[in-house]
């Protein structure tokens, strides 16, 4: 039987949408769930494609109240292109992407209910654009949580099998 925690040291507030908007210009739709402290804190940022008002709203209930009611602070980002974001999604796990999530990782570390660390997690496409961005070294990124994703796009991604697009 599952057992749902619902008792945390942190009541949660959680704000519907923040626009976050990057260096040029693009605006970026955010949920961030907050603690309910005066507390700086660490944050951590699950940066995908599947829209945060519908497509994965009722997992991201239970799993970033879960973090947050523990003192993280989450942001949850429609990438640029996707959900409720401006831009253009032309495709997976280009640099413009990597370069976005960057820019998010700063912008997370300077807000005044940040203690400068942040963490990035992802399932699928965000579990290995989290391993491409940890890749490149961002000061303030101090962990992952990567599920469901694959370090081999060639012979394991879900659209090439063995180097062939299916």
């Amino acid at each position: 039987m599952k057992k749902i925690i619902k008792d945390f040291k942190f009541k949660v507030k959680v704000i519907e949408n923040i626009w976050i908007t990057l260096k040029d210009g693009t605006r970026l739709s955010s949920r961030i769930w907050f603690p309910q402290t005066d507390e700086k804190l660490p944050a951590i940022l699950e940066y995908i494609p599947y829209r945060k008002n519908d497509g994965t709203r009722t997992r991201d209930e239970p799993m970033h109240g879960y973090f947050a009611g523990n003192g993280y602070v989450v942001v949850r980002v429609d990438m640029r292109g996707s959900g409720e974001s401006d831009g253009l999604l032309k495709d997976e796990y280009l640099k413009q992407e990597q370069d976005d999530a960057l820019e998010l990782i700063e912008w997370i570390a300077k807000q005044e209910w940040c203690n400068g660390k942040v963490g990035m997690m992802g399932k699928s496409w965000g579990g290995f654009n989290s391993l491409q961005v940890a890749a490149r070294r961002p000061k303030n990124l101090k962990a992952i949580i990567v599920v469901g994703f694959t370090d081999d796009r060639y012979n394991e991604d879900i659209h090439y099998k063995g180097g062939c697009l299916l």
